[in-house]
């Protein structure tokens, strides 16, 4: 997919604040292995530039929509935010307001897109879209339900469940939407500032193989990261080693790690 962006703005007002818990350690790589495998590498800096160590991702979900009630297949069918869903990207967006975002990319979809207005109305910000971090393409399978989906295409689906690279009704690889996704995550996170932070505004299959990628994990363990609510989020923080798993899936404030692993 190519890159497609423009600015969504807004004025500034109110904020409040933010996020779950979670550790992993891992690097975050950038080669691949000509099978659809590739991962990405964030630069080892010399010494003297290890000043971005700060820097932090927010990998946030969507809100509610008609289809996710109905447990209808969207990849990346463009279905709009139900009342409900808007209310949760509000209510969202205060507390992520309290992070003090830098900069926010969201999926050019609709539902993406309004999510993250919420945000850009609270801070200010612009809202950069990129086609790349749409959800999964699905095929066949998009616009069925899951129930569907398991009479009419059962053993795709186990296979995918059992971690298999599976072209879910003739559609991606979860190793392509990795290909696709995680390398506009870090360029945007390249531009930070020190200590800054970026709110990345997507969909949960493409946010859960971001992560996996990012994290340096095998394709077949991205299944054990589990999935997203709607308008919950995930936290990387860039380390010593390269990203580390801060929060997942959350939705409330965040707490400090007080322990032996902090």
């Amino acid at each position: 997919m190519s890159n497609a962006s423009e600015g969504v703005g807004a004025p500034a007002s109110e904020g409040a604040g933010a996020p779950g818990a979670a550790g992993t350690d891992a690097w975050a790589r950038t080669e691949g292995d000509g099978a659809g495998h590739g991962t990405v590498r964030s630069p080892e800096p010399e010494p003297s530039q290890k000043a971005g160590r700060g820097r932090r991702v927010i990998l946030w979900r969507h809100g509610q929509t008609s289809w996710n009630l109905e447990r209808r297949f969207q990849g990346t069918t463009d279905v709009a935010l139900t009342e409900v869903g808007l209310g949760q990207a509000r209510r969202a967006a205060r507390l992520l307001a309290s992070l003090k975002p830098d900069a926010i990319v969201a999926s050019d979809l609709s539902r993406a897109v309004d999510t993250a207005r919420e945000l850009a109305v609270i801070t200010g910000l612009e809202v950069t879209q990129d086609e790349d971090l749409r959800e999964t393409y699905a095929g066949a399978w998009q616009g069925l339900t899951h129930d569907e989906i398991i009479a009419r295409y059962g053993e795709q689906y186990a296979a995918w469940k059992r971690g298999e690279p599976v072209r879910r009704g003739g559609g991606e690889l979860e190793t392509e939407v990795a290909d696709r996704a995680a390398p506009v995550v870090l360029r945007h996170a390249e531009k930070l500032p020190q200590d800054g932070t970026l709110v990345v505004v997507s969909h949960g299959g493409t946010i859960r193989t971001t992560i996996g990628r990012l994290l340096g994990l095998e394709a077949h363990h991205w299944e054990g990261l589990g999935g997203l609510s709607n308008c919950c989020w995930s936290v990387l923080g860039e380390g010593a080693r390269g990203w580390r798993l801060l929060e997942h899936n959350a939705g409330t404030l965040p707490e400090p790690v007080l322990g032996d692993d902090d």
